[in-house]
């Protein structure tokens, strides 16, 4: 098993303080965390920073095509980041955000970032879980991957997060088992009308009756070509 340098549990609130800071340095010097979220565990970097973007696509044995997802930690940094919403994307949010829902939206010109081959969007996310959350209000958005090598099973505990990625990063956030087994559930937004880009801790049908609140058609699932977060 391949040891993390660094590794505080989340449980004990000394060690999270000490682990939240840890991050905090790690990420600001381009290094990468792992991290509990609300789905599976994740691994992290800076959004802004490409080089550690490109670490952490490298880590997992991703290239440029796979662009991560970016986690926030309050809703209105969403309108900071993306344009051109449709009006249904709010009843989303107001419903599932913090939550499992991945929002694939226009992503602001002006933005200072390099996530890899985006074509000018970007997957988004507010996740429900303290520890993620309160990383997340000290960093601001941060590129956050589950924590696999491609082609494995998402970590669904510290552990399994360690063994796969642990000589790849210098903080490991351990807040215990994961909730859940399963990855996000992704919509493409960037349309007059949501489609299923993953299928996954949001049943669809749910999907389907809060959108039809709006008038709004929720499209059928497709392959599955959505970021892994």
């Amino acid at each position: 098993m391949t040891v993390v340098s660094t590794r505080f549990q989340a449980s004990d609130p000394e060690q999270l303080e000490q682990g939240l800071s840890a991050a905090v340095g790690a990420v600001r010097s381009g290094e990468l965390v792992l991290l509990p979220t609300d789905t599976v565990y994740g691994v992290a970097a800076d959004a802004f920073d490409p080089p550690a973007v490109s670490r952490l696509l490298a880590a997992k044995g991703r290239g440029r095509e796979m662009p991560p997802p970016v986690l926030i930690s309050a809703v209105p940094t969403l309108d900071a980041l993306a344009i051109g919403l449709p009006f249904w994307v709010r009843t989303l949010v107001e419903r599932y955000w913090p939550g499992a829902l991945t929002l694939v939206v226009r992503e602001q010109g002006s933005l200072q970032w390099d996530l890899g081959d985006t074509r000018g969007t970007v997957a988004l996310r507010m996740p429900h879980d303290p520890v993620a959350l309160a990383l997340l209000e000290r960093t601001g958005p941060l590129a956050v991957s589950s924590a696999n090598l491609s082609g494995r099973p998402a970590a669904t505990d510290a552990d399994q997060a360690e063994e796969m990625l642990g000589d790849q990063v210098a903080v490991l956030l351990d807040g215990g088992p994961a909730r859940g087994d399963l990855a996000s559930t992704i919509l493409d937004c960037t349309g007059d009308r949501p489609r299923v880009l993953r299928a996954g801790a949001l049943p669809l049908e749910e999907l389907r009756t809060v959108l039809a609140g709006d008038g709004v058609e929720l499209e059928d699932a497709g392959p599955d070509r959505g970021p892994r977060a």
